[in-house]
């Protein structure tokens, strides 16, 4: 088992730490960050640790690198990829297409799986792409 994945310390809870405006990209990974333990239920895992979070932008993809802990020491490090573009602020379906796409059948895995030179193992689930073939008719 890979040891550098657990952290030293146990992560804080995520907090706002000011009174000033409200930053939509932070607020996005807050929300992310957040749905760990929803993430960890959905999966069937004991814990869930949202390792990375990038909000979407109009020059990238929302991505979240999640690491999922099962009983036996069986870590699964995944990374999913979300829409371009998008307001972080109103942005509250990338969380909710992860915790789907958790629970759901995967057997057609090839149609959402792509490329991704960031991710660990090469790989990552594009939650648009896996969404649009899931609900046709919502896109």
């Amino acid at each position: 088992m890979d040891t550098a994945l657990r952290p030293a310390v146990p992560l804080p809870a995520v907090t706002r730490l000011s009174d000033g405006p409200s930053d939509a990209a932070q607020e996005f990974v807050n929300r992310v960050r957040a749905a760990a333990p929803d993430f960890a239920a959905a999966a069937g895992a004991e814990t869930a640790v949202v390792r990375e979070v990038v909000p979407p932008a109009r020059h990238r993809r929302a991505r979240c690198r999640l690491v999922l802990r099962f009983t036996g020491d069986v870590e699964v490090d995944l990374t999913f990829l979300g829409p371009v573009s998008r307001d972080p602020a109103r942005d509250t379906g990338f969380g909710a297409q992860i915790q789907e796409w958790l629970t759901s059948d995967r057997s057609n895995e090839q149609a959402w799986l792509v490329a991704d030179d960031e991710s660990p193992d090469g790989l990552a689930v594009d939650v648009t792409a896996w969404a649009d073939l899931e609900h046709p008719a919502a896109s």
